[in-house]
């Protein structure tokens, strides 16, 4: 709550906090490979002090973080029931049907389209980039090498589809983090999202269907696919019914059902499939729910990728959530970014230019704040009163966070997830970026609709939305 005659920091001040966590964040996690996690609260620390040196009282600061906090507990609430729907849909052999029908799309003559779509189709049923990359894409540079297919090439379509599904999934944490910052709800978010995708993802796939088209060969081994396929028929019951779940929350998005009720109907659903497909008793769903699923197929890709669910699997995200708003809480209250806004808003007039400035910030935070968490909190805490002024829904915002800020992230070398993929693929982010056809036209793609309002849509075409903001302004 905005108190009359309160203190106002100077530009200088702002960036002094800002500057210390890019400082902190830089060391820790280029030099010591930390988590951000710690380097966040310090920088809160630093945010605070600075509040303190403003002539703020450390009630205000406390205000400030709880107040971060609370704006994030729906998409909280989200991510601990996400954990537990990926664990129970592992378990009942949901994602690995999900896996193994997509390696049948692949064809050599079409490879990087295929590469293209498997990734899509896996990083959509798992909700991870890196667990996409570190799998199916190790699988799929293999098979590239033998087609002869440059590996640039190849990195840039398993990039693509990683993200792609990231960018949409329900059990991805970025595209939980997004709506929560921007102040909307996570299906409202996906669906907004998929306007922008529906131009960029076609066009991606036009283009590696164009570059493919002279490496096509139909001598190449592909028992990298079968040896994958045959270990997850072997722990699984493979069947095309198990692929209902998924299409059932998809069907609950499209009936506007809220998020919560939305996934938890899946995570029934998939118990339901894994009594009858999997020969599973109550309590080993539960645990699947708790703990995730352990793979033991003997498949090292297959179990790596496996691996994974549970509530406690979800910590490290809900944690991050915590402490990331904490941050933004502490510089909202204190107008620390709303002096940082106004000065960078000053000559933004337009929607274009606010969509513009709003990607701008959210890839300047990938290079300065090499972990693309803090490139959707730290602009979306920064922006959310600007689209709100300006009579923009917040599921605008939201979708400018996704469609900038998570796809950029793996563009840079030195942020978490172009290392990431650096050491995982073994190419530089210099390599397959300008390949990374998905990511790229997702950014102009975003642009272009901001400053020819397509599918822009404004507060007054919502009124719910409208009370709803007015709510938390007046908490």
């Amino acid at each position: 709550m905005e108190v009359k005659g309160e203190p106002r920091p100077r530009i200088i001040d702002s960036l002094i906090s800002i500057g210390a966590l890019i400082f902190v964040m830089a060391i820790c996690l280029a030099v010591y490979h930390t988590d951000p996690h710690v380097p966040l609260l310090m920088g809160s620390l630093f945010a605070s002090i600075i509040a303190l040196k403003v002539g703020y009282k450390w009630k205000d600061i406390e205000t400030g973080m709880m107040q971060g906090i609370t704006q994030a507990l729906q998409a909280i609430v989200i991510l601990a029931i996400i954990g537990l729907l990926i664990g129970v849909w592992i378990k009942a052999g949901v994602v690995p049907s999900m896996i193994y029908y997509g390696l049948m799309v692949i064809s050599p003559k079409f490879f990087l389209v295929a590469t293209l779509l498997i990734c899509s189709i896996v990083s959509l049923a798992t909700g991870t980039s890196w667990g996409t990359i570190g799998t199916m894409g190790i699988a799929l540079m293999g098979i590239g090498a033998g087609l002869g297919i440059p590996p640039a090439q190849t990195g840039g379509a398993i990039i693509s589809g990683a993200y792609f599904g990231d960018k949409i999934s329900p059990l991805s944490d970025t595209t939980n983090l997004a709506p929560a910052m921007a102040g909307t709800d996570l299906f409202t978010h996906i669906k907004h999202t998929l306007k922008v995708s529906a131009v960029s993802y076609p066009l991606a796939i036009l283009i590696f269907l164009f570059l493919g088209m002279k490496y096509s060969s139909t001598n190449v081994d592909l028992s990298q696919i079968k040896s994958i396929q045959d270990a997850l028929a072997l722990q699984f019951s493979i069947n095309p019914l198990l692929l209902l779940p998924p299409i059932i929350v998809i069907i609950c998005i499209a009936l506007k059902a809220p998020a919560i009720p939305g996934i938890t109907i899946g995570i029934i659903a998939g118990a339901i499939a894994a009594v009858i497909f999997q020969d599973v008793n109550f309590g080993d769903i539960v645990n699947a729910g708790y703990s995730g699923y352990e793979s033991i197929s003997g498949n090292e890709m297959i179990d790596e990728l496996l691996t994974a669910g549970g509530l406690t699997g979800m910590m490290y995200s809900i944690s991050l959530t915590i402490i990331a708003m904490m941050f933004g809480g502490i510089m909202e209250r204190t107008k620390q970014l709303e002096v940082l806004v106004d000065a960078l808003l000053s000559k933004v007039k337009t929607t274009g230019n606010l969509v513009a400035a709003t990607a701008g910030t959210c890839i300047a935070s990938n290079m300065l704040l090499p972990e693309q968490y803090i490139s959707i909190v730290l602009p979306g805490r920064m922006y959310a009163n600007a689209y709100q002024k300006m009579g923009l829904h917040p599921k605008n915002l939201s979708r400018a966070l996704e469609c900038s800020g998570t796809v950029t992230s793996s563009l840079v070398p030195w942020n978490t997830c172009g290392a990431f993929i650096k050491g995982t693929l073994g190419i530089s982010p210099f390599m397959y970026g300008p390949y990374a056809f998905f990511n790229i036209l997702t950014v102009l793609t975003l642009i272009i609709f901001g400053y020819f309002n397509i599918t822009m849509t404004r507060l007054d075409e919502e009124p719910e939305t409208v009370l709803r903001l007015g709510q938390m302004t007046e908490e």
